[in-house]
C-alpha cells in the first residue's frame, strides 16, 4: 500500500526487453534500506525490486509484464523519463495522502492546463468506465500523486496543482495532450460494487 505522497522523483536509466520489459531506474534513495522484492511505485505503479546497485548513482531494477504496459504510460517510458516514486507504506507511517494500491486502473488525458494564480489548474479526462468512480472534493491518484478533485463535468475533472506539488514531483512539466496513469479511489469502487451487488 501506499499513500500517493511522492517522496523522490527518478530518471529511467535504460530499458530492455527480457521477454517482459526490464527497467532500471536512478534514485536519491538509499538502496543499503531496499531490499529485494521490496515495492516501490512509478509514476503510480508497484512494482517489484529485483536488483540494486550504486554505479553510477543509485539504481534499482524492476520488471514490468504485458498486463502492465497495457494499463499504464509505461510502455512510453525512454532513458532520461522522470517518474514519481514513493515507498510502500510501513506500520506507524504517517497517511498523509489517502489509501494508493499501485494497481493502476486506466488512462487519463490531460484536456486542459492553465495558470491560476501561482497554481495549475488540469482537466484531464477519464475513461467513461471509470468516469463514475470520481466525484468533487473526492481523491484520485494521478502518476501516483494523491490529489484532490476540484469539480467534475462528465468524464471530465479539474484538479489544482500548488507549488509546492509541482516541485515535489513530475508535474511541473504536465502539458496538454498527455496520457497519465489513473487510480481511483479504493473506498469509491467498494461503494459502487456494494451497491451493484444489492440491485
Amino acid at each position: 500500500m501506499f499513500t500517493g505522497i511522492v517522496t523522490d522523483i527518478g530518471k529511467v536509466l535504460e530499458t530492455e526487453r527480457r521477454g517482459d520489459l526490464r527497467a532500471r531506474i536512478g534514485t536519491s534513495y538509499d538502496v543499503d534500506r531496499i531490499d529485494i522484492g521490496a515495492s516501490i511505485a512509478c509514476d503510480g505503479v508497484c512494482l517489484t525490486v529485483i536488483a540494486l546497485g550504486r554505479t553510477p548513482q543509485n539504481w534499482f531494477d524492476v520488471e514490468i509484464s504485458a498486463e502492465s504496459l497495457s494499463k499504464t504510460t509505461i510502455g512510453g517510458w525512454v532513458p532520461g523519463k522522470r517518474l514519481n516514486l514513493e515507498r510502500a507504506l510501513k506500520v506507524g507511517d504517517e497517511l498523509g495522502g489517502h489509501i494508493v494500491s499501485g494497481h493502476v486502473d486506466g488512462l487519463a488525458e490531460v484536456v486542459a492546463v492553465r495558470p491560476e494564480g501561482d497554481s495549475l489548474r488540469v482537466t484531464f479526462r477519464a475513461p467513461h468506465h471509470l468516469a463514475g468512480f470520481i466525484a468533487p472534493k473526492g481523491s484520485v491518484a494521478l502518476n501516483g500523486t494523491s490529489l484532490t478533485v476540484n469539480e467534475v463535468d462528465g468524464t471530465d475533472f479539474g484538479i489544482n496543482f500548488i507549488p509546492h506539488t509541482q516541485k515535489a514531483t513530475t508535474w511541473d512539466e504536465v502539458a496538454s495532450g498527455d496520457k497519465v496513469n489513473l487510480e481511483v479511489d479504493t473506498m469509491a469502487r467498494y461503494v459502487a460494487r456494494l451497491r451493484d451487488w444489492g440491485a
